[in-house]
């Protein structure tokens, strides 16, 4: 009779511990838990300390899809899912695997997309709609392909925030209904064909070597014309010293000559001046003649004649 009593008191006990563990919900910050009653919804548990009716309240349980990196094989995607009665209202990211989706000028391409959307009336979010990340999973596919579909391949390649903010923006207004804000939509990769990306490195090097040889042709060029100024500048420059040396030369001899007439007057003293230069003129005209005969003009006795005349003429003075 103990023994049956004690078993008895156990089992209440457990069946009480089972129930309040049943009905009691401890739901975290940005967490809800959506109540039904005998199946209609009745109310949302915010975060805190809840209890319910137990067998008549029962959290409403959805099926949550997530997207995860497998650990087996790095870089490639698998889908699962599972049954969830906590909803979380903090921002999430969706990786979504990659697709194939086809250009104007018909390059099929490979892209990747990341989603960032946050629920903010998780009622619609769940009554609204089944299983919520595959549906904008789903919405996210089919609206880029029509957006990537109206565009170029060079336009897809060079247009990412442009086609970021068309999603963006097209994905928010879709989602409005299911109670979900769509925040930011990143193209992560965007891989063309093997052959038009072979195709695009040779454009891109043959754009490079393109500017190379053009700015070492500009350079070249512009190396010609300082030098041809350069070398235009130092012949003004010579011509100029040489002009300056002539007019100091003839300077000189012009002041020769008047100190010549004014010790000799009535003297003529160009004789004397043609037989200074001719003297002077001498060595560079045996200059390395190597013992051969040199032939001087007639004129030039009468040359010297004229310059010993006025050289006697200054030791009698």
């Amino acid at each position: 009779m103990i023994f049956t009593f004690y078993t008895f008191f156990i089992v209440l006990v457990f069946f009480l511990l089972l129930v309040i563990s049943k009905v009691t919900y401890i739901v975290k910050q940005s967490e809800v838990i959506l109540i039904e009653r005998l199946g209609k919804y009745s109310k949302i548990l915010q975060s805190g300390l809840h209890f319910i009716l137990p067998f008549v309240d029962q959290p409403r349980r959805v099926l949550w899809s997530f997207v995860k990196e497998s650990p087996a094989t790095p870089g490639r995607m698998y889908r699962y899912s599972k049954v969830m009665e906590r909803i979380d209202l903090r921002e999430s990211v969706y990786d979504f695997p990659k697709q194939n989706v086809i250009t104007r000028d018909n390059v099929t391409m490979e892209i990747n997309a990341l989603l960032y959307y946050q629920i903010t009336d998780p009622l619609r979010a769940i009554y609204e709609v089944s299983n919520l990340p595959q549906a904008i999973e789903k919405l996210t596919q089919t609206t880029l392909r029509n957006v990537i579909g109206a565009l170029d391949l060079d336009e897809s390649l060079v247009s990412r925030d442009k086609i970021n903010d068309k999603l963006r923006e097209i994905l928010d207004d879709a989602t409005d209904k299911w109670g979900v804000k769509v925040n930011r939509v990143e193209l992560q990769e965007v891989n063309p064909p093997q052959d038009i990306r072979v195709a695009m490195e040779k454009q891109m090097r043959a754009e490079r070597d393109k500017r190379a040889l053009i700015l070492e042709a500009e350079g070249k060029k512009q190396y010609a014309i300082l030098e041809s100024e350069g070398v235009k500048v130092a012949k003004i420059t010579r011509a100029q010293g040489e002009a300056e040396a002539r007019l100091l030369t003839t300077k000189a001899e012009s002041e020769a000559i008047q100190m010549i007439q004014k010790s000799i007057p009535g003297s003529n003293p160009l004789p004397y001046m043609v037989a200074l230069n001719y003297i002077k003129a001498l060595p560079e005209i045996t200059k390395d003649k190597n013992g051969k005969m040199i032939l001087l003009p007639y004129e030039s006795s009468a040359l010297m004649g004229s310059l010993s005349t006025i050289k006697e003429v200054f030791n009698a003075k």
